[in-house]
């Protein structure tokens, strides 16, 4: 059985990097750049799920990007 976390990614796009958080879960974590997000997302899930929170640890981790699109009528 193949256990699955979901994180929102969000650009900032005032000051750079990304933030992710993990849906259903108080995980919470940021990156400069993608390849800095994925490995604290990585770390973090590890650490959150290695501190006896109920249920084995994700063997995917799945990234959703969402991004904002505001322009003028």
């Amino acid at each position: 059985m193949t256990t699955e976390i979901i994180f929102e990614v969000r650009e900032d796009e005032t000051d750079g990097g990304y933030t992710a958080s993990a849906l259903g879960h108080d995980i919470f974590t940021e990156g400069n750049t993608l390849e800095e997000l994925r490995a604290n997302v990585r770390d973090a899930v590890q650490c959150h799920f290695g501190d006896g929170v109920p249920g084995p640890l994700p063997q995917v981790i799945r990234l959703h990007f969402v991004r904002d699109e505001v322009f003028a009528t």
